[in-house]
């Protein structure tokens, strides 16, 4: 049995809406596309750099949301950008704190729309999981997220705002006129929240221009990881044209078996996959490449799905990230044991590559990997309705 959910990208973004009274949102901007908008505006051309200097360092370094506060720019001009400009972040709606520290947001978003964004605190750093869709189309059969139907793409605003509004509910800005404080409570950002990012490419890498910005947000590149499922035709561009760390939805060692778990592999098989990710490093300048595994009793957790991993990605400068399946209510799957798991891992262990067991984070808030599913769509199916529509 085959899978019939759409594997292919089939809604656009909505177009930019200004706010009411004809407003255009700064966040998400690109410095060009920001600059173009500041003299459209009535910014004298020849200023138009220096001020879009200063008005990106109050919003991305400062985090400052009112023009009145940007006390370096002469009041005129401060009027005038209130009277073409607004700096909006998406609606917190709830906040939920697990019991280890994570943190899960439910966000608005224009049209009413709900998404989830989850930070993640451990030794040493902090990652923020942000969203890209709102649902998803790829319908990957142990993702919780991939129950919902995908409505439509974020914009480079709404997945900056995730940031942005984090940043705000952690008290992570600088404090104009205190000693500069190097530590950073959201250090590192993950493009793993719901949504498939290679399929709403454009909006994501305008986004990660103004999050690696370094006058603003600051977030290098090495600090930030996209996850695809494996839409082919998109690395080539994403090593080229965003140049982030890689992550990829890998999950099962056998076309057959992956055709179930993460059914775009029907339009681009394992071989087509690795093929497409054997130049990766070279072309980012990444240093390897993450392959995310889930590990589901009795699916895809032999020791001949070792073997055969470490086979499949000879030649990948790799490391494997193992992640105990997160069960959620009407899952059509359970975790591997802990020994199972222990097992595998050392077989990639001693075949050269690292293979670190994911701790589980925020289950207790429904916030841990392939678990984000927004609240609009809370109603529960039961297994069997969710194991006949993806195909088991």
């Amino acid at each position: 049995m085959t899978a019939t959910a759409p594997i292919t990208q089939d809604v656009l973004t909505l177009p930019r809406k200004p706010a009411e009274g004809g407003l255009t949102n700064i966040v998400g901007l690109t410095r060009e596309q920001l600059q173009a908008a500041l003299i459209a505006a009535g910014t004298p051309e020849r200023q138009a750099k220096m001020r879009l200097g200063q008005v990106w360092q109050w919003v991305y370094h400062w985090g400052v949301r009112d023009f009145a506060q940007m006390t370096n720019l002469a009041k005129d001009y401060r009027a005038l950008l209130a009277e073409h400009f607004t700096i909006a972040l998406p609606e917190v709606v709830s906040r939920q704190i697990s019991s280890d520290g994570t943190r899960k947001y439910l966000v608005r978003i224009a049209g009413g729309h709900e998404v989830e964004t989850v930070y993640i605190p451990e030794e040493g750093r902090g990652t923020l999981c942000v969203s890209s869709q709102v649902g998803c189309t790829l319908t990957c059969s142990f993702c919780h997220t991939g129950t919902q139907k995908l409505v439509r793409n974020l914009t480079p605003g709404e997945i900056v705002g995730q940031l942005m509004l984090v940043r705000d509910d952690l008290g992570e800005w600088p404090e104009r006129g205190a000693p500069k404080d190097e530590t950073r409570l959201v250090s590192n950002l993950v493009l793993m929240g719901m949504g498939e990012p290679l399929y709403n490419f454009e909006n994501v890498r305008d986004a990660m221009k103004v999050v690696m910005d370094g006058e603003g947000l600051t977030l290098s590149r090495r600090r930030i990881t996209l996850s695809t499922s494996g839409v082919v035709p998109e690395i080539a561009r994403t090593a080229e044209e965003i140049g982030c760390q890689l992550a990829v939805s890998f999950h099962a060692t056998t076309d057959a078996v992956r055709d179930i778990l993460v059914p775009i592999n029907r339009k681009w098989n394992i071989r087509t996959l690795l093929d497409a990710l054997r130049d990766y490093p070279r072309l980012s300048n990444s240093e390897r490449i993450t392959f995310e595994y889930v590990m589901l009793d009795g699916i895809n957790d032999s020791d001949a799905d070792a073997r055969r991993l470490v086979k499949l990605i000879a030649g990948i400068p790799a490391k494997i990230n193992l992640i105990p399946f997160n069960e959620w209510p009407g899952a059509p799957y359970r975790r591997s044991t802990p020994e199972r798991i222990a097992a595998f891992a050392d077989i990639i262990y001693k075949a050269g590559y690292a293979s670190p067991i994911r701790t589980p984070r925020g289950e207790d808030i429904m916030a841990a990997c392939g678990q984000l599913k927004s609240a609009t769509e809370r109603a529960r199916k039961s297994r069997a309705e969710i194991a006949a529509e993806t195909g088991l």
